[in-house]
């Protein structure tokens, strides 16, 4: 098993539809495709609004399968579409980590947290 870091930096002004979207659209779908989403969190400082959230997965093929599919999934890309036009700019940035769990790590054979 691996895990994936996902942190998105979000306009503070977009916070709500942001986290509306991923909540009501994002995971629901991502699920769909096989995506299983460990936990998220909303990280604020003075400096930058982040959304996180982790990811557990197989391998590294099983991740990119799901994301491709997830990507070309045709109603994600309308409401990214509407909700975009709606609000702008959801997403600043985005930081992708791939965590391997080291040989003594309690994650091992457990798929993570």
């Amino acid at each position: 098993m691996i895990n994936q870091l996902r942190l998105y930096d979000i306009p503070r002004d977009n916070k709500g539809p942001f986290l509306d979207r991923f909540r009501d659209h994002a995971a629901r779908l991502m699920a769909q495709h096989g995506f299983r989403i460990q936990a998220m969190w909303v990280a604020d400082d003075d400096h930058r609004l982040r959304f996180v959230y982790l990811l557990a997965w197989q391998d590294e093929d099983e991740m990119r399968t799901a994301w491709q599919s997830f990507m070309a999934d045709e109603e994600w890309a309308r409401i990214k579409a509407e909700t975009s036009a709606r609000h702008g700019d959801f997403v600043l940035g985005i930081e992708d980590i791939v965590l391997t769990p080291a040989d003594f790590s309690d994650a091992i054979g457990d798929g993570g947290i």
